[in-house]
């Protein structure tokens, strides 16, 4: 126990732990607005949109997360236009602009004498080393990301089970599509800390669909998935520690085993 304890007398893990918690908040919120809106999807697209504006960050300079949120939020708006302007469905407008973003990543990655250590962790998450500008950049967005689907959360709900009739109700359907969008680029960029551009979708999808096979209805959905996901996250930050294995995977493999009992349960309920 006495050694348990000692892993919060360290301040990278107590930064790790916060931020992780906050994020995971964020992301199980967000998730389950997109599951339900069947457009879950689009966190994988964006994330792999981060790889490139993060590769394009650390070739200029600048900082990777700072430069990457307005280059993500403009990518799903970009993505968000293409589906509705273009005829292209959404799935195929993700794809498109992930891959798209893939391959430049790519380019600035050989421009940069290949992929440094730096941009690994990126890919695959290391929130042991998140500093205290990123850990303050984390809890204040997420907080904001909070806020605004408290704030909005009739509309939302409206909108996500049905948008013609939330429509004729009056709500600004385009203003909370993009609103939506925009707040899924931003916990994609603080999530890439935590489990990487290879991992974030899972932390926004695995919760969002544990929750929905125990829950009854839609304010337990998300307060399920609350706390599926922070649990997951300290979970996943405490062992990864103590085991000496990747933080990242860690928690998408706790989100995963979640999932599973969730389903597990489900399925007795009903033979009952």
């Amino acid at each position: 126990m006495e050694e348990f304890l000692k892993i919060f007398s360290y301040d990278f893990m107590l930064n790790a732990i916060i931020a992780g918690s906050f994020v995971a908040v964020s992301c199980a919120v967000i998730g389950v607005f997109l599951v339900l809106r069947k457009f879950s999807m689009i966190g994988d697209g964006l994330a792999h949109t981060s790889l490139a504006t993060i590769a394009l960050g650390m070739l200029i300079g600048f900082s990777p997360i700072a430069i990457s949120i307005p280059l993500v939020i403009l990518a799903s708006l970009f993505i968000m236009r293409l589906s509705q302007k273009a005829t292209i469905w959404g799935d195929s407008a993700i794809g498109f602009v992930s891959a798209t973003a893939v391959a430049i990543a790519v380019m600035l990655a050989s421009l940069s004498k290949g992929f440094s250590n730096d941009l690994y962790n990126y890919l695959f998450g290391n929130i042991l080393t998140i500093t205290m500008q990123e850990l303050w950049i984390s809890v204040i967005l997420s907080v904001i990301v909070v806020a605004v689907a408290t704030i909005y959360y009739r509309d939302l709900f409206m909108l996500t089970f049905d948008e013609d009739f939330a429509r004729v109700a009056g709500v600004k359907a385009d203003f909370f599509n993009s609103l939506i969008i925009i707040l899924t680029a931003v916990i994609v960029v603080l999530g890439i800390r935590l489990v990487g551009t290879m991992l974030i979708s899972s932390l926004i999808i695995i919760p969002a669909i544990t929750a929905l096979q125990v829950s009854k209805n839609f304010k337990q959905t998300i307060i399920l998935s609350v706390i599926f996901a922070v649990f997951s996250v300290v979970a996943g930050i405490l062992s990864s520690f103590a085991l000496n294995i990747p933080t990242g995977a860690t928690i998408v493999l706790i989100n995963g085993a979640l999932f599973l009992g969730s389903l597990f349960i489900k399925t007795l309920i009903n033979r009952k």
